[in-house]
């Protein structure tokens, strides 16, 4: 697949991220690269990982095997929570760093608030810093509710540029998009097909059925059509082909709106207030 055909957005620092991108979440270690190197050989030119996925290093490594030029592949990677406040926050960035073998990174996130800390904001001061610095591009959060936004809007001074956030058909989240698309913050989904729960679907299937793809891709593209960057992960080369496979069909006022039934507030993760 010709990459030029998936969008990148424009973030509010001005960097451009590509809207869909590849998840390694739960992705083993020594599967890692490979799977990586197979993305970007489908198209993919965005890389989504974490400390806790344990896996940097090896999607460094995918990065460099792929043959393409570093600065056409858009990489993050988020904090965990044992590394909260600033200097501990700095020094994982560092290990991240190392581990990814990168110079500069494009997209850092606090990867949950963890409330009961209650040191996101210094986490963040440390990300503040670090693209201050030019050590990463832009910089954003993950599971941050309304709330804990404008905690960050208060105290500090630069707006994420991301909020990635659990987001699916069940748990479309429209509330906190529009608090994000209202404070100029993309929205990004994780468990975007609410971990298989899309498989076997009815109101799925029709949809699938009608544009002749698969349940997954016509959740993806719904995802897209929302205005999300999408990040789904798999290790198997037919669906990693498949999910980046969106652009030549386009879900109708009643596809969006039988989608739209399926809406239950269920969540596949933690709610962002009780995990720390």
């Amino acid at each position: 697949m010709d990459p030029r055909v998936v969008p990148a957005l424009t973030l509010n620092d001005g960097h451009r991220i590509p809207q869909v991108g590849f998840g390694v979440y739960k992705v083993p270690r020594e599967r890692t690269a490979d799977a990586v190197v197979t993305a970007i050989e489908d198209g993919y030119r965005h890389i989504d990982t974490a400390t806790l996925y344990a896996n940097e290093a090896e999607v460094g490594e995918g990065v460099r095997r792929s043959g393409i030029a570093r600065d056409e592949i858009f990489v993050t990677t988020k904090v965990w929570n044992t590394d909260h406040g600033f200097d501990e926050t700095l020094r994982a960035f560092d290990t991240s760093m190392r581990l990814l073998g990168l110079d500069v990174l494009d997209l850092y996130l606090i990867h949950w608030p963890a409330p009961s800390q209650d040191r996101y904001v210094d986490t963040w001061r440390a990300l503040e810093r670090l693209q201050a610095d030019g050590r990463v591009r832009s910089i954003g959060v993950s599971n941050f509710h309304p709330h804990h936004l404008e905690r960050l809007f208060a105290e500090t001074d630069v707006v994420p540029a991301v909020n990635q956030i659990e987001l699916h058909p069940w748990l479309p989240q429209q509330a906190t998009r529009e608090f994000n698309a209202a404070h100029g913050i993309l929205t990004e989904a994780w468990s975007p097909l609410a971990r298989g729960r899309v498989i076997g679907n009815p109101t799925l299937d029709a949809v699938a059925d009608k544009h002749g793809v698969s349940a997954a891709q016509v959740v993806l593209r719904w995802h897209v059509q929302l205005g999300n960057v999408v990040i789904p992960k798999s290790v198997t080369p037919e669906r990693i082909a498949a999910n980046i496979d969106l652009f030549g069909f386009e879900l109708d006022d009643e596809d969006l709106a039988n989608i739209a039934t399926l809406e239950s507030g269920e969540r596949t993760g933690r709610d962002p207030d009780d995990l720390d």
